[in-house]
């Protein structure tokens, strides 16, 4: 992640460096789309489906249980 957040100093994007998003999307002050996110994790070998089950998982986790139930 940290070469990836020092390697986007060069984008074209509206966003840039004085954006508050990790993944920047061409938009100013816009995320990058779900979909390209997902295509760009994948390239790089990381399987997008895991990390939003351990999003799930861990949100589950902090909600009182009246709202889980």
């Amino acid at each position: 992640m940290r070469a990836y957040v020092q390697s986007c100093w060069h984008l074209p994007y509206a966003s840039s460096r004085s954006s508050q998003w990790l993944f920047p999307g061409r938009q100013p002050g816009q995320p990058m789309n779900p979909i390209s996110l997902q295509a760009h994790l994948r390239e790089v070998g990381v399987p997008p489906q895991r990390g939003r089950t351990s999003a799930i998982r861990q949100l589950v986790l902090q909600a009182p249980a009246p709202v889980i139930a």
